[in-house]
Formats: C-alpha cells, sequence, structure tokens
C-alpha cells in the first residue's frame, strides 16, 4: 500500500509563489513518484479544476495514474470522460518540488483560490490540499462541523469504518 499524506499545516507564500511543502509530504511524494530517486526532485500534479473548487489538490505520479486509468476506462466521448479529462488533463498543472522543498505555484493558482501571504495544507490520504487558511474555514471547515452537528450528538464518525454509519446528509 502506498504512503498517505497526514496533517496539515500553515506555510508562509512568498511574492514569487513560492511555498515550503510540509517535510512529511515530500516523504509520501518521493515515494509515489515511480522516476524519483536520491537527489532528485519528486514531481507532481496540481489540480485546480473548476471555479467550484475553493483549493488546489496535489496528486503523486502514482495517484493521478490510477485516475488516468479510471478516466481511460470510461467510453470515448462520453460527457463524464470529457469531463474529467477537462479536470485532470486540462485543468492541471504538472510541477516538481524544488531543491529547497518549496512549489512555485504560479499567479493563476494562486490567484484561483486567493492565495497570498499563507497557505493552509491539509493531507487527503493519497492526496493534500492548498487553501487559503481563511477561506478552509469559513467553507470547509464550517461545512463539515454543520454537518457533524445535524448528526446528532450520539453519532460518532468511526461507525463509517465498518460500513456501519448513517447514510450521508449532504457533502463535507
Amino acid at each position: 500500500m502506498a504512503r498517505r499524506f497526514r496533517g496539515e499545516s500553515h506555510h508562509k507564500v512568498d511574492s514569487k509563489g513560492r511555498v515550503s511543502i510540509p517535510a512529511s509530504f515530500r516523504r509520501v511524494l518521493e515515494a509515489g513518484d515511480p522516476n524519483w530517486q536520491s537527489g532528485d526532485n519528486p514531481e507532481l500534479v496540481i489540480v485546480y479544476a473548476d471555479h467550484r473548487r475553493a483549493f488546489l489538490e496535489c496528486y503523486t505520479m502514482e495517484a493521478i495514474d490510477e485516475v488516468d486509468a479510471k478516466i481511460d476506462a470510461l467510453p470515448r466521448g462520453s460527457m463524464q470522460r470529457k469531463a474529467l479529462q477537462r479536470m485532470f488533463h486540462g485543468q492541471s498543472f504538472p510541477t516538481n518540488v524544488d531543491e529547497t522543498g518549496r512549489l512555485v505555484l504560479p499567479a493563476k493558482l494562486r490567484k484561483k483560490i486567493g492565495l497570498e501571504g499563507e497557505a493552509f495544507f491539509i493531507a487527503a490520504g493519497d492526496t493534500f490540499q492548498i487553501w487559503n487558511p481563511d477561506t478552509y474555514e469559513s467553507e470547509e471547515l464550517a461545512r463539515a462541523d454543520e454537518w457533524l452537528d445535524e448528526q446528532g450528538d450520539d453519532f460518532d464518525p468511526m461507525e463509517f469504518l465498518d460500513g456501519a454509519g448513517p447514510a450521508e446528509t449532504g457533502s463535507a
């Protein structure tokens, strides 16, 4: 099984769009890049997608290869395949970590999510996300907290691990 991203952290973004990646995230990127060798800079793909996404989703090379295989399995010409190709092929940015452990985020990507002086990184298993910290707290965290509150006082999210949890109500 592939290594997973875990944790969250805040990092400064400089005027050129350079931002340090958490060290533990860099190790996962290295492990998820089949071409990586010690001393190399691991590659990754940043998916920025459409206007509904307020974050950047970062994929290891292995994770994006899995997505590509699933897209390739869809019927050519289908709307599902076209939409996913647009999102994962067209609305994405292949890049690599630089020798100092940083990403250089182009102005277009920074502008899309309103990223200025600080970035919030949060792990999502086989991907990680980069958010404007204020947007994460006001939108994503608030939405997740609201959903948890709707579940009732006796709800335990651990129930989902056994597949016995309540039906999902809304999207978090």
